[in-house]
């Protein structure tokens, strides 16, 4: 997945200092409960973004400065104020066998974020997973901020404000990486200018950050629409695109200029280690670039036999290579004349899985669920996507699919699309962790990629289960899927470790999978904008896989899916060691 809630839990780290002092004698300790639920609160406080995801609209109108001195400070006061509090609790305290599994994963959360304060970030802004793009989409008015009341509005000019501010903080990072050696390959840069440019370029009338007075509610007063009407107008015209402007014009200046021609993030000092602590991140193991490169090629290898077979029931008679040209270009699987149609072919497949689900599923979540095209301003370089709903349930849980083509779009792979991105994949593993009152605050919107992303890819797995996957295309469809998990545990530690080039790791792909061209080299993009995000899935999928198939082996007769499938969501987004302890404890108490 991903979703741009996922981007920015590991973008912008969330900190603020607890205001308390810890007895040192270890007595009259508050509850540890007290500790898990004050983290979650301070943070939203310095990360009002996270709470406007979560539907939290306090810090609505904020947006703190995350590039600035002062505020990586606070976030380092914040992670070593709580990892202080933690070691109060030890195990000589009465705790439950939750809050001991809750401490656990909140100190794994305070180390693995406070190792990350080691590496100063020079790339605030790229292509894919940068705060540009968030408030794009924010400012689209129909995200997660919301523009019902006068003071929601009002709000949106308040963090308009906070916004400028960073952006121009961007333009001084991004200075400072030339002077440092470590700047964005030119290949990534060349797609963020036209970027800042819809924005910096777009008449008043068509700016997309005007959208919001384009909706006013109906009980808004004129006097209240013409007023905010000109202060957008304002915002937008004196602040919002003199800003874009300036960031693209040095961007495609001398940024363009300094930008590097390696692709890999090796290539930039200390990236080495930088690249491994992304591995530990996104992986939550302490595997290497060298395991991971090796079982990523031992998967491609599997998954080439399964391809093969399909090549062969559809009567194919030329090579692997041949076929993926063939799904590519096949006429009958690009049959949509118009993107609505898209839209309701991914909610006919909702439909008929529906009779199977509860075959594998006995709790399913209460949040709603909508698909919806991608926004235009970000469609040509965006990847399908889940942005999950709000905790309140008021917003729906969406899942976005990019249609910038519609004559060219190919829907081979789109049943495995829905099962990864939709339901049951993201829909139900963060509605239901949303939606859990027994877990504290913080774990409730938590997430680790290999979980999370593994869970999705597990899914993906469940379509001939749950009625989908019966057209052997769209079966290929699913195996491509995995592929393309697969092929990224290569491609990505090729390229942040092994010295392989963009257009390598693009062969590469196009040599094992029947992605096009433009959509594979959106993907590597991706990978080198972002080093080690793309081996999450893999990971993750391969532990569920495995301990599924240790729970059928152990308890035989006694094995349940559905019980199964709730030990893995009910204990909510948790590093993979963490989801392991617990399947073998439960496989243990069921024998």
């Amino acid at each position: 997945m991903k979703s741009t809630l996922k981007v920015f839990f590991y973008m912008f780290i969330i900190a603020l200092v607890f205001n308390c002092e810890d007895d040192p004698d270890n007595e009259n300790l508050p509850p540890i409960s007290d500790v898990f639920e004050a983290y979650y609160q301070d943070g939203l406080k310095l990360n009002p973004l996270n709470a406007t995801f979560a539907g939290d609209n306090r810090y609505n109108d904020t947006l703190p400065n995350s590039l600035s001195k002062a505020h990586e400070q606070k976030v380092r006061t914040y992670y070593t104020t709580y990892r202080e509090k933690l070691s109060h609790y030890d195990s000589t305290q009465a705790l439950s066998d939750s809050e001991q599994l809750t401490k656990a994963i909140l100190h794994w959360d305070i180390t693995i974020n406070l190792e990350g304060l080691a590496f100063e970030n020079y790339t605030p802004i790229d292509q894919m997973w940068s705060m540009n793009l968030m408030m794009g989409q924010l400012a689209s008015g129909a995200g997660a901020q919301p523009f019902k009341t006068v003071k929601d509005y009002e709000n949106w000019l308040s963090r308009l404000e906070d916004y400028t501010e960073w952006l121009a903080s961007t333009k001084e990072k991004m200075e400072a990486g030339i002077a440092n050696n470590h700047v964005l390959p030119k290949s990534l840069t060349k797609k963020v200018i036209p970027q800042l440019a819809s924005v910096s370029d777009a008449d008043l009338d068509s700016n997309l950050f005007m959208s919001p007075i384009k909706q006013f509610p109906n009980n808004f007063s004129d006097e209240d629409k013409n007023r905010l009407k000109k202060e957008f107008e304002t915002m937008v015209e004196e602040k919002i695109k003199p800003s874009y402007a300036v960031l693209k014009e040095f961007m495609a200046s001398t940024y363009l200029d300094a930008g590097r021609e390696s692709s890999g993030i090796d290539a930039v000092p200390n990236g080495d280690t930088f690249y491994q602590h992304q591995i530990k991140l996104y992986t939550t193991t302490d595997m290497t670039a060298d395991e991971i490169h090796q079982l990523g090629l031992s998967e491609v290898a599997r998954i080439r036999g399964e391809m093969s077979k399909i090549k062969e029931e559809v009567g194919f008679t030329g090579d692997l290579k041949a076929f993926f040209d063939h799904v590519r270009t096949k006429p009958e699987l690009m049959p949509f004349k118009d993107p609505s149609e898209i839209i309701a072919s991914f909610n006919d497949m909702h439909e008929r899985m529906k009779p199977q689900i509860v075959k594998l599923f006995d709790v399913k979540p209460k949040t709603a669920f909508e698909v919806r095209r991608t926004e235009a301003f970000r469609e040509a370089s965006a990847s399908a996507e889940y942005n999950p709903g709000s905790l309140d349930g008021s917003r729906p849980g969406i899942f976005y699919t990019p249609i910038p083509d519609v004559a060219k779009y190919n829907m081979f792979s789109d049943e495995s699309l829905f099962l990864h991105e939709a339901i049951p994949g993201h829909h139900y593993q963060i509605s239901l962790q949303q939606e859990d009152t027994s877990l504290p605050s913080f774990r409730k919107t938590l997430w680790y990629g290999a979980y999370g992303e593994g869970w999705a890819l597990y899914s993906e797995s469940l379509g001939k289960e749950l009625g989908l996957l019966t057209d052997p295309y769209q079966y290929f469809g699913m195996l491509s899927a995995e592929m393309h998990r697969a092929i990224r545990l290569v491609v990505d530690t090729g390229l942040h470790s092994k010295g392989w080039s963009r257009e390598k790791a693009i062969q590469y792909s196009l040599d094992n999978e029947a992605e096009s061209e433009a959509s594979i080299t959106s993907e590597i993009e991706r990978y080198m904008a972002n080093p080690g995000q793309a081996l999450s899935y893999k990971i993750g999928q391969l532990k569920i896989r495995e301990l599924r198939t240790k729970a059928e082996n152990e308890l035989g007769d006694d094995f349940d899916i559905r019980q199964f499938h709730n030990q893995v969501l009910q204990v909510g987004c948790v590093p993979l060691s963490i989801l392991e302890e617990r399947i073998n404890n439960w496989i243990a108490e069921n024998k």
